[in-house]
């Protein structure tokens, strides 16, 4: 396999990761604008979901680079 299709597959790779997080995210944001404003469990909830999901793609792609 040459260099220029490993960093093919390195850059599909990234860009499903990318992709996951902003679909994830934007859910996430979806799904926080119908929770009532009094509800701040339900918002703190929905904030650590979209953090653990950005950290973990962070990590995720620390690994990818290995």
């Amino acid at each position: 396999m040459t260099l220029g299709w490993k960093l093919f597959i390195v850059f599909i790779a990234f860009c499903s990761i990318l992709a996951v997080v902003i679909y994830f995210a934007f859910r996430e944001r979806k799904l926080g604008r119908s929770l009532q404003e009094d509800d701040i469990r339900g918002q703190q909830a929905s904030d650590a979901r979209v953090l653990t999901v950005i950290f973990s793609s962070i990590f995720g792609g620390m690994l990818l680079t290995v």
